[in-house]
């Protein structure tokens, strides 16, 4: 009877009209009773709304989808209600949080619609205290039936005030664009994760889980608050193809009182299958790497042949030397294979993945490493040429293991609709077929014991949980552009991604530039940071594989700084976000995996701040040393971007200190415990 009143009151409040019988409307609460999810049938139309505390949150949005051949369906009724609860954890073999909490509640119901395919539709809501997400199964479908989803009705109808962070996702070709803040009632497309902050306080973002044999989703809006469902098409104009019984991926949403709720939930993994590779522990632990890639962005050495070819065996070693130096596990390389000359982006189909250019002697340079300590790591740029790499799939993950390479970068630098299928058809990048692709890489790579950092991705949506060999992604405006300068990134894009692309799951943003103008004078064609703000990146960016960007001889010309890209993990037991403003500024604490230290990064816009930060995230009665990396005197991303501070000092949790953070600055602090 409360939940019915509340839903009523709910109701009454907006204006909502009710034609249904409270018999045939079935709510569920998560787990701690904050938030509230109702679904039921009115004139037709399969409709969900939630509350959280007691206020509306969704108000009456749809369901379903449509498919070819027939009319969109009407719903006429609501039933088998089913209702479930699971209070569990689970532990990642890496991550951002190493044991993981799976706390909610579970209400599935069944649609019976006027179609052949709607008739009988199965929707599922998993409730979390910070969100939830649901998705469709569409088990009445006999087995062999060919289907063809024309649209997807999904809805999200916000109340209320939102500020939003998003790009345009119309005739987009990969996901590195800047985010703009707007009303979100001016959203046209956008791409997921989508985050909006309320007037009411509150923080959404939309996004979907286990994403897996269908079309990536962006959200439509209509100018007055209701974001709809847009699935990447097929060239015919088809959203998804299925066969037989098949069931969605997860509609997600967040919600919590801060930014950090958002940064923190666990949503994404607890929504996805347990992991398929368990012995990936063997053969794949996290770190960080060095190798051959950004001089070419600087256009030092060359991707294709030539006087300048950076990828020779002596430039490779010298990169090899530096690693095993400083302690890097992995060195990267790109342009060692034939395909490189000429317009490559244009001709992804020329790249062979196991030719290597002549001055390339892989058996030479693998077996250099491995006297050193240090491991290749591979490069397959495909250059759009999805069926040419699909053909040599399989020997380019035996030729890597032939070697002994467990990690492989992946990449799908293309133009707009340069993706082929086998008919010749151009492909989005992140449609239905790509989809197929990105997993079929990852399955592929997890047979010959190979972990795979794609770039230019399909979005993440935590399938890394069920296939944990997908370590890490780009899919965000990354550090190359920074060297490309057509501008460089601004000071707040990196106080953004941690609420937007980074709630999907790890990034290989590349962070560690220490040679912040690389020769360039005006600041919008260089780094746009100091100094400390680079060493910050590696906590408050997570990724399982972190890269030392920047070319060697600029880090030993700054070893006191270089010191905290040496010391910081890539492995965490905890990771909390302790305060932020999207937008503005952001800091993140992570403890060691295994370990004691605890490793804090803060960044801000380009306005200069003074944040107080307590230290009670720190085990109460021990005594730490912190080791801090700080904007120096004078600091200014514009003006004096290299200078720096290093000091240390005795802390416990106690303590709150005073983070002092110039114009596009941070701090990076190493929290070593004293014992």
């Amino acid at each position: 009877m409360r939940m019915f009143l509340r839903l009523f009151a709910v109701i009454a409040a907006l204006g909502w009209t009710a034609s249904a019988s409270a018999a045939a409307r079935e709510c569920a609460q998560s787990p701690g009773k904050v938030i509230e999810v109702c679904v039921w049938v009115d004139n037709g139309q399969a409709l969900y709304a939630v509350t959280r505390k007691g206020v509306v949150v969704l108000a009456p949005s749809e369901l379903g989808l449509t498919f070819k051949g027939e009319a969109s369906a009407r719903f006429a009724a609501i039933g088998n209600a089913k209702r479930s609860a699971s209070n569990t954890t689970w532990e990642q073999p890496w991550g951002e949080e190493r044991v993981v909490r799976d706390n909610h509640t579970e209400l599935t119901v069944t649609l019976n619609g006027d179609t052949a395919f709607n008739k009988a539709v199965d929707v599922t809501f998993r409730l979390f205290d910070d969100g939830f997400g649901f998705r469709y199964s569409y088990g009445a479908i006999p087995a062999g039936q060919d289907v063809a989803v024309t649209a997807e009705r999904t809805q999200f109808r916000t109340v209320g005030a939102y500020q939003a962070w998003w790009y345009q996702g119309l005739g987009q070709e990969r996901d590195e664009y800047l985010y703009t803040q707007t009303d979100a009632r001016r959203i046209t497309l956008a791409e997921t994760p989508l985050t909006l902050k309320g007037a009411n306080g509150l923080y959404l973002s939309f996004h979907e889980a286990a994403l897996v044999d269908f079309p990536s989703m962006l959200l439509q809006g209509n100018g007055e608050g209701t974001l709809t469902a847009w699935l990447m098409p097929w060239p015919d104009g088809t959203l998804a193809k299925k066969t037989g019984a098949f069931t969605t991926p997860w509609r997600t949403v967040l919600i919590g009182d801060t930014p950090g709720a958002l940064a923190d939930s666990r949503i994404e993994l607890n929504l996805n299958e347990p992991n398929k590779i368990l012995d990936i522990a063997t053969w794949f632990t996290p770190g960080k790497y060095v190798g051959v890639w950004w001089e070419m962005h600087l256009d030092k050495t060359t991707w294709g042949s030539g006087m300048r070819h950076g990828a020779t065996t002596a430039n490779v070693e010298r990169y090899i030397d530096f690693a095993a130096k400083y302690g890097f596990k992995g060195v990267l390389v790109e342009g060692w294979n034939l395909g490189w000359d000429g317009d490559w982006i244009a001709n992804g189909d020329k790249f062979s993945f196991t030719k290597p250019y002549p001055d390339f002697d892989i058996a030479a340079i693998t077996a250099y490493a491995r006297s050193k300590g240090v491991q290749l790591i591979g490069h397959n740029e495909t250059g759009g040429g999805v069926v040419n790499y699909e053909n040599q799939l399989a020997d380019a993950m035996a030729f890597y293991r032939r070697y002994g390479v467990t990690a492989v970068k992946t990449g799908y630098v293309k133009h707009s609709g340069d993706i082929l299928d086998r008919d010749g058809n151009g492909q989005w990048f992140a449609g239905q077929f790509m989809v197929r692709h990105n997993l079929l890489v990852a399955e592929t790579a997890a047979k010959y014991g190979i972990v795979v950092d794609a770039h230019e991705p399909v979005k993440d949506t935590g399938l890394r949980r069920t296939w944990p060999n997908m370590v890490s992604r780009e899919g965000a405006r990354g550090q190359e552009y920074n060297a490309w300068g057509n501008p460089t990134n601004p000071p707040e894009h990196l106080t953004i991604l941690p609420f937007t692309r980074l709630l999907g799951g790890p990034m290989d943003f590349t962070p560690g530039i220490f040679d912040l103008a690389h020769g360039k004078d005006d600041v919008t064609r260089r780094v746009q940071s100091t100094l400390a703000t680079q060493l910050a990146e590696y906590v408050v960016i997570y990724s399982p594989i972190q890269m030392a960007a920047d070319l060697p001889e600029k880090y030993e010309a700054n070893l006191p700084a270089f010191q905290f890209i040496r010391d910081v993990p890539t492995d965490w037991d905890v990771s909390k976000t302790l305060q932020a403003e999207i937008g503005d500024y952001v800091v993140v604490a992570r403890k060691e995996r295994g370990g004691s230290d605890w490793f804090l990064g803060a960044i801000t816009d380009e306005t200069a701040r003074s944040l107080r930060q307590p230290l009670s995230f720190l085990a109460p009665g021990a005594k730490y040393e912190a080791q801090i990396y700080r904007d120096g005197p004078g600091a200014d991303y514009r003006t004096n971007p290299q200078s720096i501070a290093i000091e240390k000092k005795m802390v416990t949790s106690k303590d709150v200190l005073t983070l002092d953070l110039a114009p596009g600055g941070g701090t990076a602090i190493r929290f070593r415990l004293v014992r």
